[in-house]
């Protein structure tokens, strides 16, 4: 479960873990404290190392491939982007029902958008590593019936004088 009113958009060190379905053995075998990667765990690990391609304000900390989960430290820096805001109402253009003191209510794309993963979240980019590999894996090997399992586990690394 993730944290409560945490922005896990919020820059810092993630620890994260994704296992899969059953944990079932599909990424190979770990003899004498060597893990030795299948073809499916050559290409977990190399989607891993992807990921800073596709969100940029991502830096990767150690990982590894054990046979049926992964570990990995995400590092989420976004440069922080000040704004001005003014509130102010717009001049009508047309009668309306609604008016800046009484708006209406958000309409339904909009409500599954704030219920929605945010953009460049630890949830999105999860989501997107562990489709992207789902859908390599799975044609190149149907008879394994590869599946991750659904939720992964994250902790937040965090540092600092205060902790």
């Amino acid at each position: 479960m993730r944290l409560q009113n945490y922005d896990y958009t919020t820059n810092g060190a993630y620890f994260i873990t994704i296992c899969t379905h059953q944990h079932g053995y599909f990424f190979g075998e770990c003899n004498d404290g060597q893990m030795t990667l299948s073809t499916i765990g050559a290409i977990a690990q190399g989607f891993w190392y992807e990921i800073p391609k596709h969100f940029v304000s991502v830096t990767l900390g150690e990982f590894v491939v054990m046979p049926n989960h992964i570990h990995g430290i995400l590092i989420l820096d976004t440069p922080t982007v000040e704004t001005l805001h003014r509130n102010v109402c717009p001049a009508p253009t047309a009668p309306t029902p609604t008016n800046c003191n009484n708006p209406a209510p958000p309409p339904k794309n909009e409500f599954f958008s704030n219920i929605s993963p945010k953009a460049n979240s630890i949830s999105t980019i999860i989501r997107s590593y562990k489709s992207i590999c789902s859908k390599h894996i799975n044609p190149a090997f149907p008879q394994q019936d590869f599946k991750w399992q659904a939720r992964f586990y994250e902790h937040i690394i965090r540092y600092g004088p205060s902790y």
